[in-house]
């Protein structure tokens, strides 16, 4: 499944959350501070808006990328050895972001906790579901086993943290850089920063960020907000198996294909302390966001390295 088709519906999902909740759902700081009786208008409300959400989104993306292709029935590939899992990765994420977004939107409905860790968790793995069988049925693509299980992943992270904890110890995060294998084959790994950003696996890493108190005790002198990344990435890809050697007639360098791993501090926006709604809304919605910070890396290729500042 294409990383663009999906980073497409995440936008249009959150851009129509945000505009039915508004900053008074998005700035909700813990658990306990939404509502505890369902508020009928905003659970209609939310229900309408997902389900005009989810038909016209997945409509529109039918006609955007699959009406132009020959359709077959259905079938599986086997894409896990493509860009060395960065993509699978990509699916976890995209996943548990939009089962945690389908969940705040729900509890600030009023819908009770139980009901809407299960709703709103299982709401991300069915959209990307539903996106999953249209590649099925697709000649130029596939259904992919690989991909159905990092979405069911990305769910289970979510919908696991909230029946044991009532919160999310563990964050997802993204973050990104320019490289320069994209320009080698812009086809596949865009052609501008926008296409780049959503297309090139080589600038792209993953993050798993731990919110360090929410381990410790009450007492523990840890500011809330402080948190620690372990992160996982790729560079050298040029190709989704193997390296390109051409693009066009024109020779690609050789790139030796290099997983990296990361660890970092970070800081959870959503748990910094602030009476200002507005500062709230906007530390929710870049919540995701990997803040750049040093960093030590480590791949086979170099060993150990140290970024003072790593996107």
């Amino acid at each position: 499944m294409s990383q663009i088709k999906i980073s497409i519906f995440i936008i249009l999902l959150v851009a129509t959350f945000l505009l039915k909740c508004c900053e008074q759902a998005i700035s909700q700081q813990s658990d306990s501070s939404f509502p505890d009786t369902l508020n009928r208008k905003r659970f209609t409300g939310l229900v309408v808006t997902g389900s005009v959400l989810y038909a016209s989104s997945m409509f529109g993306l039918y006609n955007l990328w699959y009406k132009g292709y020959p359709q077959t029935g259905f079938h599986f590939i086997d894409d896990n050895n493509e860009w060395l899992q960065m993509d699978k990765i990509g699916h976890t994420t995209t996943s548990y972001y939009l089962g945690r977004i389908s969940y705040n939107a729900l509890r600030w409905s009023g819908l009770s906790k139980k009901k809407a860790i299960w709703y709103g968790g299982s709401a991300g793995l069915l959209f990307v579901t539903t996106i999953e069988i249209f590649d099925g049925f697709s000649a130029e693509w596939g259904a992919s086993l690989g991909d159905v299980a990092a979405n069911t992943l990305g769910t289970a992270i979510f919908i696991s943290q909230q029946l044991m904890w009532g919160e999310q110890r563990l964050t997802m995060k993204f973050s990104a850089h320019h490289t320069k294998y994209a320009r080698y084959n812009p086809e596949q790994l865009g052609r501008n920063f926008i296409q780049q950003t959503l297309k090139d696996y080589n600038g792209q890493t993953f993050w798993l960020s731990a919110n360090i108190k929410s381990f410790c005790k009450d007492e523990c002198a840890f500011p809330g907000w402080l948190n620690v990344a372990l992160g996982y990435g790729a560079k050298g890809m040029t190709g989704p198996r193997n390296n390109i050697t051409k693009n066009k007639g024109v020779p690609v360098p050789e790139f030796q294909r290099t997983r990296q791993y990361f660890l970092s501090p970070d800081i959870d926006l959503t748990r910094i302390p602030t009476k200002s709604g507005f500062l709230k809304a906007i530390f929710n919605i870049f919540g995701f966001i990997k803040i750049p910070l040093p960093t030590i890396e480590y791949n086979k290729q170099d060993n150990l390295k140290f970024h003072w500042i790593y996107f």
